[in-house]
């Protein structure tokens, strides 16, 4: 199920059911046609931004007159969107900022900046198998037990899901001579995981229900959701950006119909691409969330901003001025290569 909304955008009509049948067939012609209105921002996101996001609308649209009307969904989905599919957002958001550098650009932008970063955690409830005995230490023992369902996001359109797959092989392979667990553990972890439609945000209501026991997804969506939760070794959370760590990562690699992923440290990437409608208004809302009402929103949710926003130095001289403004122009961030 796809949300598409603005906290502005109230279907009216509701008593009449010809009226609504039309108010919703417009919206819909909105979205897959014109992308909305001249003061609309139309923005796509990652599943994994919606928090943020959401709590940045009511400031954004203060400060600028203008509506937001989001699309979250997996990055390499939404890339798709634009590079497949024709449609024009204003500013696009992913959680793996290699799907532009990748896959966008130069078609269709010609810059992007790296605004945040997560890790990889484990979310429970108090009634999943084994609650009551997982720890930092066991995890590995509990989620590889035969009655044990562990969930993660499709790893074809979300970075989220290719992610989790990673953190989950990189846990068998030695980091400074030394595994976390062994091959059979990690397969039978793998052979418990279940892959179900959505983004990783869609997996906290099916994991409070009780249809999985675990789910593998951002830390930054396990800290927020008011249900226990364990934070992962660095050397399987794809959090650290040294060099060490990125040598480490990059032996994780996931083979999807979207195509190959390798592992890296995790580090999210905004643009506004070259078919944007409202590029003015798509470059305030990066420029949003270089700033500090936007870094707070990003903080709230368990997230971290990078500060200043990361531009590749060959790409600067295309950043709007706004956004520029609040960024370095830079070759890496980390052990990570900018492009």
């Amino acid at each position: 199920m796809r949300e598409q909304r603005s906290r502005r955008a109230v279907l009216a009509g509701a008593g009449a059911a010809a009226a609504s049948a039309a108010a919703a067939l417009a919206g819909c012609l909105t979205v897959s046609g014109s992308g909305g209105g001249a003061d609309d921002l139309t923005v796509f996101h990652a599943g994994s931004l919606s928090p943020p996001f959401r709590a940045a609308e009511d400031g954004f649209e203060a400060e600028t007159g203008a509506r937001v009307v989001r699309e979250p969904k997996g990055s390499v989905a939404s890339t798709k969107k634009v590079t497949r599919l024709g449609r024009r957002p204003d500013a696009l958001a992913v959680s793996d900022f290699r799907l532009l550098r990748d896959r966008l650009l130069p078609e269709y932008g010609d810059w992007y900046g790296v605004f945040a970063t997560n890790a990889m955690a484990i979310q429970y409830t108090p009634d999943s198998t084994g609650a009551d005995e997982i720890s930092r230490e066991n995890w590995w023992d509990v989620l590889a037990r035969d009655d044990v369902t562990v969930a993660h996001s499709d790893p074809a359109v979300d970075p989220g899901g290719y992610r989790a797959v990673m953190a989950l092989r990189l846990g068998a392979i030695p980091f400074r001579g030394r595994a976390l667990y062994d091959a059979d553990t990690r397969d039978a972890i793998l052979d418990n995981a279940v892959v179900p439609t959505g983004t990783e945000a869609k997996l906290t209501a099916p994991l409070r229900s009780g249809k999985y026991d675990y789910v593998v997804y951002y830390r930054s969506l396990a800290s927020t959701a008011g249900l226990p939760w364990l934070a992962l070794q660095p050397q399987v959370a794809l959090s650290r950006a040294t060099d060490e760590y990125a040598a480490h990562y990059a032996k994780a690699t996931v083979e999807t119909d979207a195509g190959t992923f390798v592992g890296a440290p995790i580090a999210y990437g905004m643009t506004v691409p070259s078919v944007a409608r409202s590029p003015g208004l798509g470059a305030r809302w990066v420029e949003y969330f270089a700033t500090d009402p936007g870094r707070r929103a990003l903080r709230d949710a368990g997230l971290e901003p990078v500060t200043p926003l990361a531009v590749p130095t060959a790409r600067a001289d295309a950043v709007p001025d706004r956004v520029l403004a609040h960024a370095d122009a830079t070759d890496t961030l980390g052990s990570r290569d900018l492009g």
